[in-house]
């Protein structure tokens, strides 16, 4: 029997000049020099600041509040303009902002102490200010990319297969995983034997090489996927178009020429009230406010406030969770090891997401992925009260900033309060901390926050494959401009719960709090799914009898 073409095996040349691996590259030259920017920049305003975070904290904040109020916009503008020109324009922004940015805190190194002096350090505070404004600029772009990319582009490549789709969104996770440990490495040991400016210079370099390689891998993307030419909004008023003209009694020819004149004849002219000034200057807050109320009328609402909410946690390898290792007599080689089993964990939970997948569906896959890192969480609620914890309620927890405030600490017993959690810079060595008489609490926080990133990745998958499903094409983009507005919402409060109970006594109590959250937004999954599939919920099917058109949906790409 002559085996089909279509059963034939791939060849490794055709799968390396497929669409679906020029992807893979991009992303992952993209997500490359996003890891070494973030992680090199916070290090840089640390360091231009005099080992004090406040630089470090306003970019932060900023971002998040750029984020925040413009997701919904950004999202907005990728779907008014074509996939090739946001991809690009996006590429170009982001790149060149972070070479902007390279290029100037290489000045302000090499010139740190002239600038000091020019009008009173008004000019060093300038190219403070212009540092963070243009990083601010790079996320915003870099924003896009990934909503265009990751959102948008993958599933256009992966057609209407959603197995192909899940194995895409599996793939480019775990180069993020990959990238999140290596390009930080690299950075730093470039940093560490060389200097910031020589830093700053390799940052700079590598995007502009990156953004060329870049800029070609989405041409040839873009060649090899026609779909991604047409947008669900253009293929329909070439419909309307079309039907127009023959009812007008125009030949198919004549139909056929450029639209642009034709879409002027038949369009509408506008209202003097659209054309005025407060109406144009109105427009954003219109597109916020359309861009929330889309989100909030999805059927997948509850799925992406799930997710959302998973990011209101002190339970990560952030800057919080480090600065409280530090108080708990961890070292920085010890921290590196538990950060690459987190990220080996978050590795084999993208691996499992896949497998669950395809044995137990979609939205049952996110519900088995919830109740995994609920689970796994249970024994940093546990570490709370075990011997060795720091958890005391006796301890107000502005305690350390009345005493800062009113200057009853001494600079060496200040160490070890509220500025110890954030700043890992200057916090004091582990060897001179007083000594603890059991590691067991902390053992247990870091062992169940690990575990937990098993199930958190899975579902993180499971909630971005259902905004890509049941989205429609035209509404991708501030759908998940939105979404990623939430993210950082949720985000922002967590970091402000810190500096309400900044004290490791009061620790235990924020880890309470972010569970508590995690299993309010496992709740809201729990009620979506209730809601998609019933009872059927809890009937975990064989593949063969695993046929369910509301739990496998396909892909629309139509209005």
């Amino acid at each position: 029997l002559r085996v089909p073409a279509t059963k034939r095996p791939l060849r490794l040349f055709d799968f390396f000049t497929s669409a679906k691996f020029l992807i893979y590259m991009g992303h992952a030259l993209s997500t490359w020099g996003d890891r070494m920017w973030n992680f090199a920049v916070a290090v840089f305003l640390v360091e231009l600041y005099g080992n004090s975070l406040l630089l470090t904290a306003v970019y932060g904040l900023v971002v998040a509040g750029s984020v925040l109020l413009l997701g919904a916009i950004i999202g907005d503008w990728v779907d008014r303009n074509p996939r090739l020109k946001v991809a690009q324009t996006s590429l170009l922004v982001q790149n060149s902002c972070v070479i902007a940015c390279g290029i100037l805190l290489m000045v302000v190194f090499q010139f740190k102490e002239q600038l000091v002096e020019l009008y009173n350090g008004w000019i060093l505070t300038t190219c403070y200010i212009l540092v963070i404004t243009i990083a601010n600029i790079a996320n915003l772009a870099s924003t896009a990319t990934s909503i265009t990319i990751q959102r948008d582009w993958v599933v256009v490549v992966a057609g209407q297969d959603s197995s192909r789709l899940a194995d895409m969104n599996a793939t480019v996770r775990i180069i993020d995983q990959l990238t999140n440990i290596l390009a930080p490495m690299l950075v730093g040991q470039i940093m560490a034997f060389g200097s910031h400016y020589i830093g700053c210079g390799f940052i700079s370099g590598w995007n502009l090489c990156s953004m060329c390689v870049e800029y070609a891998l989405l041409w040839k993307v873009y060649q090899k996927t026609p779909a991604l030419a047409v947008k669900a909004g253009q293929k329909e008023q070439q419909q309307e178009l079309k039907q127009l003209n023959l009812e007008n009694g125009q030949s198919p020819e004549e139909s056929s020429q450029p639209l642009m004149n034709e879409t002027s004849l038949v369009a509408k002219p506008d209202s003097p009230k659209q054309t005025g000034c407060c109406y144009q200057v109105s427009e954003p807050l219109r597109t916020f406010k359309s861009g929330w109320v889309a989100y909030y009328n999805q059927n997948i609402f509850f799925a992406g406030m799930s997710l959302a909410f998973l990011y209101m946690t002190v339970l990560g390898f952030d800057c919080i969770t480090t600065g409280y290792a530090y108080t708990q007599g961890l070292n920085g080689s010890v921290l590196s090891l538990l950060m690459g089993a987190s990220a080996v964990s978050g590795i084999c939970g993208t691996v499992a997401f896949t497998w669950v997948r395809k044995k137990c569906g979609l939205i049952r896959t996110g519900f088995i992925s919830g109740v995994a890192q609920l689970s796994c969480l249970m024994l940093c609620v546990v570490s709370v009260f075990a011997p060795g914890s720091p958890f005391d309620l006796s301890v107000s927890p502005f305690q350390d900033i009345y005493a800062h405030l009113i200057g009853e600490k001494t600079l060496p017993e200040a160490e070890h309060s509220a500025f110890t959690i954030f700043n890992t810079t200057t916090a004091a060595p582990a060897e001179e901390l007083p000594p603890l008489q059991s590691y067991m609490s902390v053992s247990l926080l870091f062992a169940g926050v690990i575990a937990a990133r098993v199930g958190l990745w899975s579902f993180d998958l499971t909630v971005t494959q259902l905004i890509q499903e049941n989205v429609i094409e035209s509404e991708r983009g501030v759908i998940n401009g939105v979404q990623n507005s939430m993210n950082y919402l949720l985000d922002l409060l967590h970091f402000i719960m810190v500096i309400l109970a900044p004290n490791q006594e009061a620790f235990g109590l924020l880890v309470i709090i972010s569970v508590s959250f995690v299993a309010m937004g496992h709740t809201m999954y729990f009620r979506f799914a209730f809601k998609s599939l019933g009872s059927r919920l809890f009937l975990c099917c064989s593949p063969e009898q695993k046929v369910e058109t509301d739990d496998s949906p396909s892909l629309p790409t139509t209005v």
